[in-house]
């Protein structure tokens, strides 16, 4: 309406334009409740390699808590045994990397994979790095580790990491890195294992909202 002359009828309009949104208001909710997915981002970023120890020391206390659309789980970094890998992590986290990226790859009652920047599988940080895993290395459920190619060298690592989330695991041959081990919300990345397919790909997107380096 151009014309707004007369008070009693923009008084009426106004009224029933305050109950519209009202009602709009009571009856969006949010995207969660509604069942809506999120969207993962994509990223043409490309860091530069880290040096060994830049962001946490060998041996120190460190963890990363990964907030997702399906709930947190925190990450434990081993330091300890797998410095250079654990120190790459916690500079991604750092830098933000893993801000927005999805879960691109979810095979049920094995792996759930993300930290693709383009949501491929295929994508990296612009960067990698070697840190050799023993021959006796063992992926417990639960065991974050770095995904690589078949034609890459044991222990090659970027950005893109799987946790194991079931007995399979065991059957993975000493090729990966270690980031760390999942200590808390292992139920929420049983959850998000539960939204694979066949196909080895989401059913249901899975978004990492906010990656949080904490130490100590």
């Amino acid at each position: 309406m151009s014309e707004r002359g007369k008070l009693v009828v923009l008084g009426v309009v106004g009224a029933v334009l305050a109950i519209v949104v009202v009602v709009v208001l009571l009856g969006r909710g949010s995207d969660e409740e509604n069942g809506e997915t999120a969207t993962p981002v994509t990223k043409d970023v490309k860091l530069e390699k880290p040096a060994p120890g830049s962001v946490v020391e060998e041996g120190e206390a460190a963890s990363v808590v990964m907030e997702t659309t399906e709930g947190d789980f925190t990450i434990e970094l081993d330091t300890t045994n797998w410095p250079l890998t654990a120190n790459s992590f916690a500079y991604l986290t750092e830098e933000e990397f893993y801000d927005g990226l999805g879960f691109h790859r979810i095979v049920p009652q094995f792996v759930i994979q993300g930290g693709d920047p383009t949501g491929t599988g295929s994508g990296g940080p612009g960067y990698s790095l070697v840190e050799t895993p023993p021959q006796d290395t063992t992926y417990p459920i639960g065991t974050v580790a770095m995904a690589k190619t078949g034609a890459e060298a044991p222990g090659t690592s970027g950005s893109q990491f799987f946790i194991v989330t079931g007995a399979q695991g065991a059957t993975l041959t000493p090729d990966y890195s270690i980031a760390g081990t999942v200590t808390e919300g292992m139920d929420i990345v049983e959850v998000i294992g539960n939204l694979g397919s066949a196909a080895q790909t989401p059913t249901k997107q899975v978004v990492i909202k906010k990656a949080t380096l904490e130490r100590g």
